[in-house]
């Protein structure tokens, strides 16, 4: 088989940057060591940045999107019952909208299926080969047999574990990693969500989150040791934990029920660097990876794949490689200043093992900062909606 550009993973950022590429009649390929309802039944984030939604507008694939997602002009922040809205609209003209990364990713398979472009699911033993060279090929294995697919480029959309990342010389590659000592227990319940935004609470017990799905579904999540087993919390636990952690109306007003999903997410920060290696670049969680305070991750895989196509589209249009050699320096500008973001929502939200009372003085000053300061204010707005791409 021959392909223009081998697509490695098949989450939102594989299928993304396949979209925009077959949309411009770049051909591609796609590999996913995973079936399709595996990857259908990840449950993941849903808060989507503006430029995330005008990107998955200019790929054909937001009908759905714009019908069912909610639409938040601001969010809430509570510290120890002090509870403060950002309304974002009103500070810099920007919102963001609530759609579920399940539903991104079931919107571009089918319209991925629609095109006829062609996706390989249960790709075992994928490797990569000849990326330092002019012409790549990617091998793999499907239901017992085994295929060798050439390209003029690769698209590492793997994620953290995939084997794009681990092809590389380690020689040649750095990243750089922060690991917390905390992770997000969360639940996920068919209830409607306790208010209209998102809440983010701070409490000397621990962080919390209140946000949602859809009007009838609902996502809530508390703060608990890295170690931490999910076996440990009963639903009943879990809401009376959450209760102690919000405001008094908030806590009054929650509607809750049994749940359908648990899970124990851990914290880290982590970023590769550089993104390019000859024919080979990495996008999304196989080059970055950030706490899930700062709603940042998959909005930027979303734009990692969105400069990739626009100078992938580039290259095959006027044969310039301008795009594409300027990529990494673009792309991980952008992810630094979304790592620090999500650091700084870390930092002041959640409790840390060492956290004393001089610590948390500084974090209610924030907060204060953040209220009765607009300069600050719009600084919040700005990066929570999305800095330009």
């Amino acid at each position: 088989m021959r392909t223009k550009v081998a697509i490695i993973g098949a989450g939102p950022a594989g299928l993304l940057l396949g979209r925009l590429l077959d949309n411009a009649g770049v051909d591609t390929v796609i590999l996913e060591r995973r079936s399709q309802d595996y990857v259908l039944g990840r449950i993941r984030a849903g808060v989507l940045e503006q430029g995330t939604v005008e990107l998955l507008d200019k790929a054909g694939v937001s009908e759905k999107l714009h019908a069912d997602g909610l639409v938040h002009d601001g969010v809430e922040f509570c510290f120890d019952g002090d509870k403060h809205r950002f309304n974002f609209r009103e500070l810099i003209g920007r919102t963001v909208t609530i759609y579920g990364q399940t539903e991104v990713t079931r919107d571009l398979m089918q319209a991925r299926d629609v095109s006829g472009a062609k996706t390989v699911y249960e790709a075992e033993n994928v490797s990569i080969h000849d990326f330092d060279s002019d012409k790549p090929k990617v091998r793999y294995t499907k239901d017992g047999v085994e295929h060798e697919l050439a390209c003029d480029f690769i698209a590492g959309c793997d994620g953290y574990h995939g084997v794009s990342r681990a092809g590389v010389p380690a020689g040649s590659i750095r990243t750089f990693e922060r690991i917390y000592p905390f992770g997000w227990l969360g639940i996920l319940v068919e209830r409607p969500p306790v208010a209209d935004e998102l809440i983010y609470a701070h409490h000397e017990r621990g962080f919390a989150l209140c946000s949602m799905r859809s009007h009838t579904r609902s996502r809530y999540y508390v703060q608990v040791p890295a170690d931490e087993k999910v076996g440990e919390w009963s639903d009943d636990r879990f809401w009376d934990e959450l209760r102690r952690r919000v405001d008094e109306e908030t806590a009054d007003n929650l509607v809750t029920g049994p749940s359908i999903e648990k899970s124990i997410a851990p914290l880290r920060s982590f970023v590769a660097e550089p993104l390019r290696f000859g024919r080979l670049f990495l996008a999304g969680d196989a080059a970055h990876i950030v706490p899930p305070t700062g709603a940042k991750g998959l909005n930027l895989a979303a734009s990692d794949v969105g400069v990739l196509a626009e100078a992938l589209i580039e290259f095959y249009a006027e044969r310039s490689s301008a795009g594409i050699d300027g990529y990494s320096a673009r792309v991980l500008s952008r992810i630094w200043k979304a790592e620090r973001f999500s650091w700084w929502m870390t930092s002041i939200l959640h409790t840390f093992p060492d956290t004393d009372t001089f610590s948390r003085r500084v974090q209610r000053a924030e907060f204060d900062y953040l209220k009765s300061s607009k300069a600050a204010a719009c600084s919040l707005a700005e990066n929570y909606t999305g800095l330009p791409i």
